[in-house]
């Protein structure tokens, strides 16, 4: 293999008791293969070491590391997902198709995002990049969705081979994304209000039946999400407009925006009367990292962002989350991990027990 590539193939099979021949057999290769792979003979592709770890029941990077990536490259052309990113903003590149896309890599955490490339040039019709790294496409897959628990499945799917990177994104905006080509992968949450069903009516309508693949992610509850100790005894939507609460709310196109709506108009109380209803912020997190700083009284947001923050949360509806992706990413190896994922325990149990989601779907595919 490479030079300096570590090579531990040969070490955990034989220490998970399972020969060369057996080994071939299940990831479909011929023992010569295995053999030279273990020698270092025969550098295995990504779908190979892949089903290598999988049928090992260990990450790609216990069986192989790669080495130092490449001297950074000079700048190059990139087009941004979304309209908000500005000159020496930190982003992190995939690529889509022939398109390189710049993602945000801004966290909600302490500490410096994970990026590989900065902005240089944020002109509209000029918009450009400096890589920090050299770019592997192979292996780099780019998901828009708005669900916090994303990073869960990330953590679980990103090896040596395959790195997610996570875009914040309402779940409209998530599905345009796909629409135009720019990610591999949208996450959706919107209620069509005629069926009261998720997602399927509206991807029937923007996408050809055949092009899509859809698997549900998992299903959380969504609500209000107030101080912790409920300070000023919110009870449900009507309060929202009462003169001494004030809300952030999620841009349009939204799910919690939609959610909203719907819940002011079963009401009978017009926007206009919710204080803090333009005031807007994208995504759960930050809405409600804006109520525990107190900076508002109540958002709408996942149960989950509630729980990690310690903030009251008052259920209004369960919904369901599903990962899209066109049938054409599926050729791609990374692309196909991710949604192999959804079948492993580990990401069940990371969504079940970190996040509090309903994991009895997760992996149930919708076409």
């Amino acid at each position: 293999m490479v030079r300096d590539t570590r090579n531990h193939l040969k070490h955990i099979r034989e220490r998970s008791g399972i020969s060369a021949a057996d080994l071939a057999r299940r990831v479909g290769v011929s023992r010569q293969t295995v053999y030279a792979i273990e020698a270092g003979t025969y550098v295995p592709n990504t779908t190979i070491a892949l089903l290598l770890a999988r049928e090992l029941d260990t990450s790609v990077e216990e069986l192989f590391a790669l080495p130092e990536a490449d001297s950074p490259q000079a700048t190059q052309g990139a087009e941004p997902l979304g309209q908000d990113l500005h000159e020496g903003e930190l982003v992190r590149l995939c690529k889509v198709g022939r398109k390189t896309i710049a993602a945000s890599a801004l966290s909600q955490s302490f500490f410096l995002p994970d990026a590989d490339a900065i902005v240089t040039d944020a002109r509209r019709h000029a918009f450009s990049v400096r890589a920090l790294e050299s770019l592997d496409a192979e292996r780099r897959v780019l998901i828009a969705g708005c669900d916090p628990g994303l990073s869960l499945l990330a953590r679980v799917v990103r090896s040596s081979l395959v790195d997610v990177v996570v875009a914040s994104a309402s779940s409209g905006q998530s599905l345009q994304h796909l629409r135009n080509g720019l990610v591999h992968v949208a996450g959706t949450h919107l209620r069509d209000t005629s069926t009261g069903d998720y997602n399927m009516p509206l991807l029937r309508r923007l996408f050809p039946k055949t092009a899509l693949l859809v698997t549900t992610f998992a299903c959380w509850r969504e609500g209000l999400v107030a101080p912790a100790g409920n300070p000023k005894g919110l009870r449900g939507v009507t309060d929202l407009a009462r003169k001494d609460i004030a809300i952030v709310n999620r841009q349009q196109g939204a799910g919690s925006r939609q959610l909203l709506d719907r819940h002011l108009k079963e009401s009978g109380i017009s926007p206009k009367h919710v204080k803090g209803y333009n005031r807007i912020l994208p995504g759960h997190l930050p809405a409600a990292s804006a109520v525990a700083r107190g900076d508002a009284d109540c958002c709408i947001a996942t149960e989950s962002a509630a729980r990690l923050l310690g903030l009251h949360f008052i259920p209004l509806a369960t919904e369901r989350f599903d990962l899209v992706t066109l049938r054409k990413y599926l050729q791609l190896a990374p692309v196909q991990a991710v949604f192999d994922a959804l079948a492993r325990s580990a990401v069940r149990q990371r969504l079940g027990t970190i996040a509090g989601y309903d994991v009895s779907q997760t992996g149930s595919r919708r076409s």
